[in-house]
């Protein structure tokens, strides 16, 4: 492994916030919710934090990563996959995007394991030539509160493999897959028909999940990809 512990490392990309406030301070900071450290803390990996850096930093950061998390965050900007931007579409985070597009690459080139959550399931489509719806309702109710709805996995999928029964699923997005990047097939699917995960129908395990499981109890999907990463 290559932090030679036994525990995986697994990165997990951040936010990029200007003038984020805690304490007495207000300072531009890097940011993730704890739930996705802690989430692959108890599912028996170790934790680095990747805020946005250049792109061509990208490969030689996976090569000291076991397995990569591309979080939860903004909406990815349209041009990336050739759309206008929707009124309903939120600002750019262009370094987040270029940033983490360069990861999903590296990371596809080296095989390690990747888990795209929400955004992060989003933007691995984009990053294989899919699009994106960019509002659908129902699947944010109120700003800032994360809902619950059920999902139905796809048998014989990756994600099947891992949680093999409908269940329901902490989720928070207004926007969702489009058309499938290349190589990517859904794996699961919500009551009204949402793709809510993707994964490569062959090469290696990548796995995206277009809820949020950082602020849920269910630890099987990080644990399939600490397991994975584990090797």
């Amino acid at each position: 492994m290559a932090n030679g512990t036994g525990r995986p490392l697994i990165g997990v990309t951040t936010y990029l916030e200007t003038g984020a406030r805690w304490n007495t301070w207000q300072l531009d900071a890097a940011l993730l919710p704890v739930g996705y450290p802690r989430l692959v803390q108890r599912a028996g990996g170790l934790v680095a934090m990747l805020p946005p850096d250049a792109p061509e930093h990208a490969a030689a950061t996976v090569a000291r990563l076991d397995g990569l998390v591309i979080a939860g965050g903004p909406d990815v900007e349209p041009v990336r996959y050739g759309a206008e931007r929707d009124p309903r579409t939120g600002p750019p985070s262009r370094e987040r995007d270029a940033w983490e597009l360069a990861l999903a690459a590296a990371a596809s080139a080296a095989g390690i394991p990747l888990l795209g959550i929400c955004r992060g399931m989003q933007l691995l489509n984009v990053a294989l030539g899919g699009t994106l719806v960019q509002h659908l309702d129902g699947h944010a109710e109120t700003v800032g509160v994360f809902g619950r709805h059920p999902v139905k996995p796809v048998p014989g999928t990756l994600y099947a493999g891992l949680v093999p029964e409908e269940m329901s699923v902490p989720t928070f997005h207004h926007q969702a897959v489009d058309r499938l990047g290349t190589g990517l097939v859904p794996s699961a699917h919500a009551a009204d028909g949402t793709v809510e995960a993707v994964e490569l129908a062959s090469g290696g395990w990548v796995l995206g999940v277009q809820w949020h499981p950082e602020m849920d109890e269910d630890l099987r999907v990080m644990r399939g990809l600490v397991r994975a990463a584990g090797g």
